[in-house]
């Protein structure tokens, strides 16, 4: 346990930063999710809208260093193959 009153306090934000964080990381699996399943479904209309709504959470949560910017970018290349290869 932390002994300084500096310590408790980094322990208290750290604990809030991780709360925070882990709310951005599930954002971005629900973006990702949203889009997997719009292309299930088969519309592809319905898909494009779905992506572009999370192609900007997936951006922002890439700026804010929640995940690197490679796995965004990697997330957002094959969803958009995968709504570019419904026929």
């Amino acid at each position: 346990m932390a002994n300084t009153a500096q310590a408790r306090k980094r322990a208290r934000q750290s604990e809030k930063q991780r709360e925070r964080n882990a709310s951005q990381r599930s954002e971005f699996r629900t973006a990702v999710k949203k889009v997997i399943k719009a292309v299930e479904a088969g519309d592809k209309e319905a898909a494009k809208s779905v992506y572009q709504a999370s192609v900007s959470v997936i951006d922002s949560i890439a700026d804010k260093k929640i995940v690197h910017k490679n796995k965004a970018s990697r997330h957002k290349s094959r969803l958009s193959a995968a709504i570019k290869a419904m026929a």
